[in-house]
């Protein structure tokens, strides 16, 4: 279990499908609790039962359905659950609807949060960044679905290369100290990619090798803070010389902007790697 240096606030993964964590979130002994991206209903409800836990909220970052499939089972489970998610008509279970700036307070809990617009992914995919009113400073917490995953980022589906570009700036601009929540376990397969593209990254080299530790043992890699992403996931160092370079390597022409070296970075591992 990850507790942020906060004590009421405790986070939990909940593993699900192939590699899905769905995040379970609670304070202290209240029972009331919340998850985010759940698409599997039945490993909640076991979870929430062996921590004798109501689920109060579910937060959804966007459509797909590895992050919305449990939505049906678990409010039938627990009818009064407040679901947040952004405008999009591929999502018809929320009960609120929420955009750029909107604050979400889990119903029974002091746990709030800040909606991001972090489009890229999908057009529509939101995050959700940590707005407790008592939060400890340096502390933070995001949860980014699949806008940012840990040393990579997601694929782009009806969102565009340039909009991810944007949103994985906007991310990099939070406190270093933010823990990154994604929604996948896919370390170990990214840090192979940014090993294509920066292979003498020290950092890159020891976050590898403590992943790897990490999977052997049975345990998460995620989340991770904001400041190990910014200095080995290559998707968050595009003004990086030698990430240039890479990228301008695979393009075959030079590279003006941020975001052509994300673009170039994202169609070679979407064309080469995965």
């Amino acid at each position: 279990m990850h507790t942020p240096s906060d004590p009421r606030l405790e986070i939990a993964p909940i593993p699900a499908l192939d590699d899905n964590y769905i995040w379970l979130l609670h304070e202290g002994d209240r029972r009331q609790a919340a998850v985010v991206d759940p698409g599997e209903a039945e490993p909640v409800l076991a979870a929430l039962a062996a921590r004798g836990l109501d689920l109060a909220a579910i937060l959804i970052t966007h459509h797909h359905g590895d992050h919305t499939a449990g939505i049906a089972d678990l409010v039938a489970a627990y009818p009064d659950t407040l679901v947040c998610g952004p405008s999009d008509r591929r999502l018809t279970c929320l009960t609120r609807i929420v955009a750029e700036g909107d604050e979400v307070a889990v119903p029974g809990l002091e746990t709030r949060f800040r909606v991001l617009e972090v489009p890229g992914h999908t057009a529509s995919h939101i995050a959700y960044v940590d707005a407790r009113p008592n939060r400890p400073p340096g502390d933070g917490i995001l949860f980014c679905g699949d806008t940012l995953f840990t040393a990579g980022c997601g694929r782009v589906f009806d969102g565009t290369c340039e909009q991810l570009a944007n949103s994985l700036a906007r991310l990099a601009a939070l406190a270093p100290t933010t823990l990154c929540y994604c929604a996948h376990e896919y370390t170990l397969a990214n840090l192979g990619f940014a090993a294509w593209v920066e292979p003498d990254n020290a950092a890159r080299q020891v976050r590898q090798t403590e992943a790897q530790r990490h999977r052997a043992a049975g345990e998460p890699t995620v989340p991770a803070p904001l400041a190990l992403e910014l200095a080995t996931n290559p998707f968050l160092r595009t003004g990086e010389p030698a990430v240039i370079a890479a990228a301008e390597r695979f393009a075959g022409r030079p590279l003006e902007t941020h975001s052509e070296v994300f673009t170039a970075l994202r169609r070679w591992k979407d064309t080469q790697y995965d």
